[in-house]
């Protein structure tokens, strides 16, 4: 018959054997503490019965057997219990004492676990004592009894015993709703798993808000679901972008083709049907390659070659080469830029980031008006901006124009394919960039906040 899954749960057997090897060392300790205890004990009382012995020995000795005699039946008398006397004559015949005749043994006599009898046949209690031959060859001994050390090594069994019980139900109950509660969290888990399985991306993994390591894990888990939900819906807005977007051009690029087939009268305006084709295929091309760079910069490529970039001197040098531009456009474009400004990131993905904002900022400012490229340090980080003095963009529009070929109504006259902006994002995206844009009252201003990790 198969355990109940409770009990099959790797926590609860890792709870088992730990439980296991804590009583162990219990055992351990209780060995060493009921040996010790005894063997203290049975150097005290030795001593014990080496002082009476030598007492004995050294004050009623020298006077005689009879006085040995006396000396212990006066001993016997005060009837101190748990201490035995005997004095044997040389024939092992009992002179006096409250034990049996016993074999004469000089030093350590044991008798703890021997059976013994007194003089009417009754069991005489373990002892444990010392021996000595004593005047005219007699034997005497003092012992103690063993009942003291007895209870004490039973004590010690009886504790030891509780212990064990009470160490191993406790960890059964403990290891019993540890595994309840994992198998609660990792059930939560596996149930998220299958919805997300059977095609629901938006599902996520259960934060209790213990901060836990099962919460650690969820949110990490829910941050690699999010990139891959993102990476996912990236993937289908391509899609949807090649499948709409480019349908007009291509078919701009047919009709072109079409008229140029059946109404071209030479072969000079045949040349030029399609040289006006390749021009438009160019742009075709153009444009997918913009989308295919988009994605993968979206999906984390360039990452890999961060490295430490001068904010300041890629500022600088983009405003110098885009000054002639502007200056042929009759404007002006002034560089106010703070040096030693550092940022970590791909330098050539940056350029391409900055790039495309001065652009648009020539591209869609008139003649005549002014624009700033600018770095400045912020709290916690840098920022770079792009200020002009064009006719900017509504606030309830900023948030599209980062969106894929999403082009203003005033914008839609000039050269562009709506993914400057969009391009602008992903690379602000991957490097954690903030973006913002404000109106500078007149014209657009486009902030860029780098902050350190």
């Amino acid at each position: 018959m198969p355990l109940p899954r409770l009990l099959r749960t790797t926590s609860f057997r890792l709870i088992l054997l730990s439980a296991a090897i804590f009583t162990a060392s219990v055992a351990v300790l209780f060995a060493i503490i009921y040996w010790s205890s005894a063997g203290f004990m049975s150097r005290q009382l030795d001593e014990e019965v080496a002082a009476e012995l030598r007492d004995i020995e050294t004050g009623e000795a020298p006077k005689g057997l009879q006085a040995v005699k006396e000396e212990v039946e006066e001993r016997i008398d005060w009837k101190t219990a748990g201490v035995y006397y005997l004095l044997q004559d040389r024939n092992g015949h009992v002179m006096a004492g409250n034990l049996p005749a016993q074999p004469p043994v000089e030093g350590i006599v044991d008798r703890s676990k021997t059976a013994n009898q007194d003089d009417d046949g009754d069991a005489a209690p373990g002892f444990r004592g010392r021996g000595m031959t004593t005047v005219d060859d007699a034997y005497l001994l003092v012992a103690h009894s063993n009942h003291v050390l007895n209870e004490m090594q039973r004590l010690i069994k009886r504790v030891f015993g509780v212990a064990v019980l009470a160490t191993l139900g406790l960890a059964a109950v403990g290891g019993i709703a540890t595994s309840a509660m994992l198998l609660r969290r990792v059930e939560a888990v596996s149930r998220a798993s299958r919805a997300i399985i059977d095609g629901d991306l938006s599902r996520r993994m259960p934060v209790t808000g213990t901060d836990d390591e099962f919460d650690h894990l969820a949110g990490n888990l829910n941050v690699m679901l999010d990139r891959i939900q993102g990476l996912m819906e990236g993937m289908r807005q391509v899609s949807n972008d090649i499948a709409h977007d480019l349908r007009t051009p291509l078919t701009r690029l047919r009709q072109r083709l079409e008229r140029g087939h059946k109404r071209a009268r030479s072969a000079e305006e045949l040349r030029e049907t399609v040289a006006g084709a390749l021009g438009q295929i160019d742009e075709i091309l153009d444009t997918f390659g913009a989308i295919l760079r988009i994605a993968q910069i979206e999906a984390g490529s360039g990452r890999s070659s961060f490295t430490e970039v001068d904010l300041s001197e890629l500022a600088a040098s983009l405003t110098e080469f885009y000054q002639p531009v502007a200056e042929e456009r009759g404007q002006a474009l002034v560089a106010k830029i703070e040096r030693g400004l550092r940022v970590h990131g791909d330098r050539e993905l940056l350029v391409q980031m900055m790039a495309n904002v001065i652009e648009n900022a020539i591209r869609h400012s008139p003649g005549g008006t002014g624009i700033t490229v600018g770095a400045v340090r912020c709290t916690g980080g840098s920022t770079l901006f792009v200020s002009d003095g064009g006719p900017g963009i509504p606030e309830d529009l900023r948030d599209k124009v980062f969106q894929r070929f999403f082009r203003l109504e005033a914008s839609r006259s000039t050269p562009g394919n709506g993914l400057g902006l969009s391009l602008v994002a992903a690379v602000a995206a991957l490097h954690g960039v903030t973006l913002r844009l404000a109106d500078n009252r007149p014209g657009l201003k486009v902030e860029m906040n780098f902050f350190a990790a």
